[in-house]
């Protein structure tokens, strides 16, 4: 995150040039009103969110900043290589987040460098400091931690198969219909399963996360494979599809928000045929059968295993299915 911590920090007076790396859409930036800002952000939804207000929006930082500020993301690893290009980049560097986030870990690292000065507020803590050598926690680029699979730092699983994902695709009929999405891809392991089942002439991987889609490029090279970097639950495929198979998130911070898995399925519904199908793989205990039971005429639980249960819904109701 982002928070008014950052206006503790720079005392009223922003510096020309900022760059904010990975700040979600509800961060408060109104401590750098007046800089020229370029926002960091490879999640697309929050990258639209930044765009609509008028920043300029990358993926990997661009330039020299006299400031860089740093929203802490969940993965120690990732987190370590923004304060590492931050470092880099910019005079001063502001690395701000939640106690739950790791927050305290990090300042402990990077007082062992620098000298550091600290805002301690709302379960959390800013971090400003300059200079310092970080190039030992530079981002390693593509990564090859799982046997036959590229990854990134960023991504979700990214040192292994996900359990949910690799349930899926063992359950998954012999014969699939030939027009696909796969909502939330991720690096695209449950893709390649569904171009190895028969029938298959067409997949759309749908992901939000940049440094995914990168990574399912690395993994998938057949021509069937079509990628798009989008918020799943807006994504409007060229045509109504014959299936959709996911493995959806649900969550975007630490905490579970059923409502974004209940979302894909929605999308799920809206992007099908009369006659399609859709496969998903959910924690046992997240409540998707009544979103199900509301979209689809028939509903049907075909596993439960390792704590996951493996969900096949048909035929999408006439007031979800209506046309793209």
């Amino acid at each position: 995150m982002v928070s008014p911590r950052l206006s503790l920090l720079l005392d009223g007076s922003p510096p020309s040039r900022v760059a904010v790396y990975r700040p979600r859409s509800d961060a408060d930036l109104s401590a750098l009103k007046g800089a020229e800002v370029q926002i960091v952000q490879g999640f697309k939804p929050d990258a639209e969110a930044f765009k609509a207000q008028g920043y300029e929006v990358v993926t990997e930082a661009d330039g020299q900043f006299d400031l860089a500020i740093v929203a802490v993301p969940r993965a120690k690893a990732e987190a370590r290589a923004l304060i590492a290009d931050a470092a880099a980049r910019a005079d001063q560097v502001i690395v701000d987040g939640q106690k739950t986030d790791g927050i305290d870990s990090l300042w402990k690292d990077i007082k062992k460098r620098v000298e550091t000065q600290v805002v301690s507020k709302a379960h959390g803590k800013a971090i400003r400091f300059s200079g310092g050598d970080f190039s030992d926690w530079a981002n390693p680029g593509p990564l090859h931690l799982i046997d036959g699979f590229t990854t990134r730092l960023g991504v979700f699983s990214v040192d292994r198969i996900d359990k949910a994902s690799e349930a899926l695709a063992e359950a998954l009929p012999a014969k699939l219909p030939a027009r696909i999405a796969d909502l939330g891809a991720g690096w695209g392991y449950l893709s390649r399963a569904i171009l190895e089942r028969e029938g298959v002439k067409e997949l759309h991987l749908v992901e939000a996360e940049a440094a995914a889609i990168a990574s399912a490029k690395d993994n998938i090279t057949d021509p069937r494979a079509q990628f798009h970097w989008d918020d799943a639950t807006k994504f409007k495929p060229p045509h109504l599809l014959d299936a959709v198979i996911m493995n959806p998130p649900f969550h975007t911070t630490r905490a579970a928000d059923p409502a974004l898995g209940q979302a894909f399925i929605t999308a799920a519904a809206r992007m099908l045929s009369p006659q399609g199908q859709l496969w998903l793989v959910a924690n046992r205990q997240l409540p998707y059968e009544a979103t199900l039971a509301s979209l689809f005429g028939t509903v049907d639980e075909i596993a439960v295993t390792g704590g996951f249960k493996l969900l096949h819904a048909a035929k999408p109701l006439r007031r979800a299915a209506t046309k793209l």
